[in-house]
């Protein structure tokens, strides 16, 4: 017999989530399930899968792209990890840690629905590689934040077109596993604009961890003088911070609606 599978939506500037509580880790999702779940014609609909399971004391993020693939880590998704957490009451304190593929975050409720993450700072690899979109060719810098991203800074972001399919980024072998593409224009040099194409889940309305490698390499231009950056995306604003080398992002965290996956799409 299938499982019964409760879900809530949930959404960080628009990236958008099926969470699933499996506190027991007795839910093994395919690629196929998790594409089923995430197609917004046929499924639920969503950017990826937030799944909350336990690794020994702490809670776990097993985050996975709409596409089915694993990821190290996600920044929108986190908060939504932690908004959840808290609104279920799994956790009771309004500073609390949980665990991912990345390492260790602290979330911190700031208000309901006002939520911030601190994690390791980005890791700006001192690589350009080129960009190819639509016709038009971009520099961009190599950061880990922990996920890979390459960052070009352009000077319009609606002349990019739609960024429906990913971006062509070499050479090719620098990002083996695949590389999240920010966009980004700037409007002053601590608040800019973007766009994102996220490897495994195509261009999506907000990217956390994109976010976090755009004020890392705003910083690194700076002089490191920069530690408060504002990130305007098409799903919202992100503000991202510097502290005592760690990375702090702070943001909106929504719940939707809940309900239950439908049985057969895991009759197999």
């Amino acid at each position: 017999m299938s499982p019964v599978i409760q879900y809530t939506k949930g959404h960080g500037t628009k990236n958008d989530f099926v969470i699933i509580e499996d506190l027991e880790d007795k839910i093994e999702l395919t690629p196929s399930q998790i594409i089923q779940i995430c197609n917004r014609e046929t499924g639920i609909g969503a950017d990826g899968i937030l799944r909350i399971t336990k690794k020994g004391s702490h809670f776990f993020m097993d985050y996975r792209n709409a596409d089915g693939s694993l990821a190290e880590m996600c920044g929108n998704g986190a908060r939504v990890f932690a908004q959840y957490l808290f609104t279920k009451k799994l956790v009771t304190e309004k500073k609390f840690t949980f665990d991912t593929r990345a390492g260790f975050v602290q979330a911190e409720i700031n208000a309901p629905g006002d939520i911030s993450v601190t994690m390791d700072e980005a890791i700006l690899r001192g690589k350009i590689v080129e960009v190819s979109v639509n016709g038009h060719k971009f520099s961009a810098q190599a950061v880990d934040a922990p996920n890979p991203h390459a960052v070009a800074f352009v000077p319009d972001l609606g002349g990019l077109g739609d960024l429906k399919t990913p971006p062509v980024v070499s050479p090719g072998g620098e990002f083996p596993n695949g590389v999240n593409v920010e966009f980004v224009k700037k409007i002053t040099d601590d608040h800019v604009q973007m766009r994102v194409h996220e490897r495994g889940s195509g261009e999506t309305l907000s990217c956390g961890t994109g976010a976090c490698a755009v004020a890392s390499v705003l910083r690194e231009q700076s002089g490191k003088r920069l530690n408060n950056i504002r990130i305007d995306l098409p799903g919202g604003t992100l503000h991202i911070s510097f502290e005592n080398g760690k990375i702090i992002m702070r943001g909106p965290a929504v719940l939707e609606d809940s309900g239950t996956l439908p049985q057969g799409w895991f009759s197999n």
